[in-house]
């Protein structure tokens, strides 16, 4: 059986078994040394990567890319409908978004709005695997553990303060049921080691509390405690049976963090020093407080920060019925924030060295699963017509397009790139934008070659897959 098929017929406990293998082997891999690049590093145009995952496959003609707009109705054909909100205009003329992103309409001169990119062809369309391939650049299962974007740039960087994580993901719960263990798998910082993986903030409005020893253990005893913990890592059986790097990386982890709940840095993640009416403008959820918690930790020094709307199967983007009334909700969570960290940063004047970006894995159709040349098996019902408001909106999973809002950071202001159908199928016709090319963007405005790379298992993991990836110059101011 071909390799392409074997992937294709990977079921959901497959993935998650041949995650969690890689994830474990890591263990058993020495110190990842860095190779030299063929092309030198480019200047960079960014010290910090803020990104805001739209977790769960955003739709985008209901966000960044409307069409059409067909009012619901009872009796309306399914197929007539294209979008379910009124576009607006934006402070660009040529730029329009869909209703409920006033906010961000009213900062669009500084942000560059993508609308053609394209998620891969992995056969029946799973969120974890799709989010594994954007996060890492890289296809599961693998014989390696792919450490996520953020890891690489830790790595590869270095934090901007000793004193705080270089590498922070805020709002994902990581025990969420059916596929905890596939999000797990890509939430690492794999081969590069323990000391490059996330610093979990779950709940922003609790961020404080992860920085601080419980309240009823005194510092004394916590010190003895992190001491004995410390001694009894040096000689567990499990730590034994791995590298010696991959022992001292964890170790290296653990007094980072101890070092952080002895910092003032600390006080960036507590969110009750935060002036009343700034935290009420960002507060619409825990997303809108995982915005204004990256505006701190920015401020503070953090080199990557991801916040995301949380990936959980059937909730929140995940719009497999009622994508009408789901999209309304989610764009009044992400809307307001969004445009005040925008404002925030650019007020403080970080927005400048601060790259922003906006993404989610795949987009949505109502009609087409998967892409129109290559669809495969329906996971939402839709009837040819509409007679219940749950049966309006976007909510087939679309790979064949979606949106990427990138701002500050180097990045033009007020640009669009990209151009996608008018009717049915939105497909892209033209400027597409894969995820190598994406991530060789991202790592060019970071200052990160494309064909980075880092010897495992005897031969190079390149920071793009196979090193191919070249990032759009049309992007950059």
């Amino acid at each position: 059986m071909q390799e392409k098929e074997i992937l294709q017929q990977l079921t959901r406990r497959g993935f998650m078994g041949a995650s969690g293998a890689a994830l474990l082997s890591a263990l058993n891999q020495g110190a990842p040394r860095a190779l030299a690049s063929a092309s030198a590093p480019p200047q960079a145009t960014a010290d910090t990567l803020i990104l805001l995952w739209m977790a769960g496959g955003m739709a985008q003609t209901e966000t960044f890319d409307p069409k059409t707009y067909t009012p619901f109705e009872k009796g309306l054909e399914s197929k007539r409908v294209l979008s379910t909100f009124p576009s607006i205009d934006t402070k660009v003329d040529h730029i329009k978004l869909s209703q409920g992103l006033e906010g961000i309409a009213s900062i669009m001169d500084r942000a560059t709005l993508i609308r053609t990119y394209q998620a891969a062809d992995l056969g029946f369309i799973l969120h974890s695997r799709h989010q594994y391939h954007w996060h890492t650049g890289y296809v599961p299962p693998l014989s390696v553990a792919a450490p996520h974007i953020g890891a690489v740039i830790a790595r590869t960087l270095g934090p901007r303060h000793p004193d705080v994580p270089a590498f922070i993901d805020i709002g994902q719960n990581l025990d969420i049921g059916a596929e905890s263990d596939a999000l797990k798998a890509f939430h690492t910082a794999g081969f590069l080691g323990s000391e490059f993986g996330p610093f979990f903030v779950p709940d922003p409005a609790d961020a404080a509390a992860v920085v601080r020893p419980p309240a009823h253990i005194s510092r004394s005893r916590f010190e003895r405690r992190q001491h004995q913990f410390r001694k009894l890592l040096e000689h567990n059986p499990v730590l034994r049976h791995g590298s010696d790097y991959q022992q001292q990386s964890l170790l290296r982890s653990l007094e980072n963090a101890y070092r952080l709940m002895t910092s003032p840095a600390a006080k960036a993640f507590d969110l009750s020093l935060e002036p009343k009416e700034s935290y009420d403008k960002y507060n619409t959820g825990r997303f809108g407080l995982g915005c204004l918690l990256a505006r701190r930790l920015t401020e503070a020094g953090a080199r990557f920060i991801e916040v995301t709307t949380e990936y959980i199967p059937f909730r929140h983007w995940d719009t497999h019925e009622n994508g009408h009334l789901r999209a309304k909700e989610m764009k009044r969570q992400i809307d307001r924030p969004i445009t005040q960290l925008v404002l925030d940063l650019e007020e403080r004047g970080l927005l400048s060295r601060t790259l922003i970006l906006l993404a989610s894995e795949f987009g949505r159709d109502m009609m087409v699963e998967g892409k129109p040349d290559k669809q495969v098996k329906d996971q939402a019902q839709q009837p040819d017509v509409i007679h219940e408001l749950k049966h309006y909106g976007m909510h087939r999973h679309f790979t064949a397009a979606g949106s990427v809002l990138m701002i500050g950071g180097g990045i033009k202001r007020g640009y669009l790139y990209g151009k996608t159908a008018d009717e049915r199928p939105t497909v892209v016709v033209d400027k597409p934008i894969r995820i190598e090319d994406l991530h060789a963007t991202i790592y060019r405005a970071m200052g990160i070659a494309p064909d980075t790379a880092y010897e495992v298992e005897k031969r190079p993991f390149y920071v793009t897959k196979d090193g191919k990836g070249k990032p759009v110059m049309e992007l950059f101011a």
